[in-house]
């Protein structure tokens, strides 16, 4: 039993929950009997009530009654996997003291460094000895992403078509700054927003009838697919972009997603526009965007094994 350990949020965002789903999904298929640990959060809990997945509500902040050992016991978990961000001391040492199997993603919190498998797919700028854990993994071969992508693949030759999707949760409204920058050029675009996204308003007041707005779309990755380039933050949107051939405009919306668009923007499949209180509007100039050679770039740079990678190396160590 495989107990995959989320937090998701307006503040936090939404990847990890997307991110779960899509692992879970792998699990499934093999078979691996799974449960998510995740916060009280109403958008992720009716995301995963309709996807009918096995979950249990936890409160992070209790770090004293020792909630983990008895979810443990209940599941007769033997691996855990941390998708948080920043894993607490506290967590990852009641865990370890169960004597299982400790795993993480992308982690940056002080129980980092308890962990028995670490795979650093996004901690771009860091070398392998600069990652805490007994074992790191780095690369883009141990980042979770959808599957579908494979299905909806090509390479684009021209900016005609944009899409601006800029997280689950946008905690900070980037989508309107990014609306506004377009409206400046006169480009006109389609807009997806998540299920925490909180700036309506403020959206409803900049947009117009060159503008749609879509709420939640049933798949991501096969709306992406109808479009030429799309706005993007720093997360694993602007990898899967990449992946399916999509150039991106990469807007950071936390200070950690610097680091990434910087680092897509080097492999070829993205411009990184700046963190989104000082964005750089000349970055949105589409006609001075190589849309071809980007979208073979990206596609080139992505790896689509990242469950299968994740899955044997836990069986592996476990």
């Amino acid at each position: 039993m495989i107990a995959v350990c989320i937090e998701a949020s307006h503040k936090r965002g939404m990847g990890h929950i997307f991110r779960a789903l899509n692992f879970t999904k792998y699990l499934a298929e093999k078979k691996e009997p799974f449960v998510i640990l995740i916060n009280e959060d109403p958008a992720s809990l009716k995301i995963l009530s309709e996807h009918n997945l096995p979950y249990e509500v936890i409160h992070f902040q209790d770090t004293d009654s020792n909630w983990e050992a008895e979810l443990i016991k209940k599941y007769q978990v033997d691996i855990w996997l941390n998708d948080k961000f920043e894993s607490s001391a506290a967590l990852c040492r009641h865990v370890k003291q169960q004597g299982i199997l400790l795993a993480a993603i992308d982690d940056v919190g002080e129980g980092a460094g308890f962990v028995d498998l670490h795979f650093a797919g996004m901690l771009f700028g860091k070398k392998e000895s600069e990652i805490p854990g007994k074992h790191v993994f780095c690369g883009f071969e141990y980042n979770i992403l959808n599957p579908e992508i494979e299905k909806y693949q090509r390479k684009r030759s021209e900016a005609k078509n944009v899409i601006v999707c800029l997280g689950g949760s946008d905690t900070y409204g980037a989508t309107v700054l990014a609306v506004n920058i377009l409206k400046n050029y006169g480009y006109a675009a389609d807009i997806v927003v998540g299920p925490n996204f909180r700036h309506e308003k403020e959206l409803a007041d900049a947009i117009d009838s060159r503008y749609r707005v879509f709420h939640t779309v049933p798949s991501l990755v096969e709306k992406f697919s109808h479009y030429d380039i799309a706005i993007t933050g720093g997360g694993v949107t602007c990898i899967e972009a990449n992946a399916a051939g999509l150039p991106c405009i990469i807007i950071a919306s936390e200070i950690h997603e610097i680091t990434t668009g910087k680092y897509m923007e080097r492999l070829g499949g993205a411009v990184f526009a700046g963190y989104y209180k000082e964005l750089r509007e000349e970055a949105f100039r589409l006609e001075n965007l190589d849309i071809s050679r980007m979208s073979e770039r990206g596609k080139k740079a992505v790896s689509l094994k990242g469950s299968e990678n994740i899955y044997r190396k836990l069986r592996e160590y476990q």
